[in-house]
């Protein structure tokens, strides 16, 4: 495989039916056309393949990576997004946030977080089939990054006053 020493980072957005070996198609596609893996998020949802691929890639190389990507992997979608080096410093904080689930939890809880400045760089959530108040239970895990004066204490308390039921942990990441 040839690879060039001059290198452009692509996020590629991939959705499409799921089956047996998207990934292995997805990988090999990139490889092939010189291209190199550097973080992703692939699931399942509703039925869907979908994710995100964080990818060195030569930038005369994306039409045959496209080709590539089509006659392997018909049906998905992939869409090239050129993207910078990400350079932050900010402060990188894990939260865990668990309550019985409700219509626009996710909604109060990205109000707060913009308000007090703070930056959603990963979020994942589920409702979960329990029996906390006869409700199901949500769950939130989320990388943050803090502007400079935000403490873990003030962002703990802003977190929860979402909710009585709320528990909030926060972790450096």
């Amino acid at each position: 495989m040839e690879h060039s020493a001059l290198q452009t980072r692509f996020l590629l957005t991939i959705v499409g039916d799921d089956r047996p070996g998207l990934t292995r198609a997805l990988s090999a596609a990139l490889f092939e056309a010189g291209g190199n893996w550097l973080e992703g998020h692939l699931s399942r949802l509703g039925g869907k393949f979908v994710g995100a691929i964080l990818v060195d890639l030569p930038p005369e190389r994306t039409a045959d990576l496209n080709a590539r990507l089509t006659a392997e992997s018909a049906g998905l979608k992939v869409e090239f997004h050129p993207v910078a080096e990400d350079r932050d410093s900010a402060e990188a904080v894990t939260l865990s946030l668990t309550s019985a689930d409700r219509p626009g939890i996710v909604h109060e809880l990205s109000l707060i977080l913009a308000r007090l400045g703070a930056n959603i760089v990963e979020l994942e959530t589920s409702a979960e089939d329990g029996a906390w108040q006869g409700n199901p239970i949500f769950r939130a895990t989320a990388r943050l990054t803090l502007p400079a004066g935000l403490s873990h204490a003030a962002l703990q308390e802003a977190l929860e006053q979402l909710s009585g039921d709320l528990i909030v942990e926060l972790e450096p990441a």
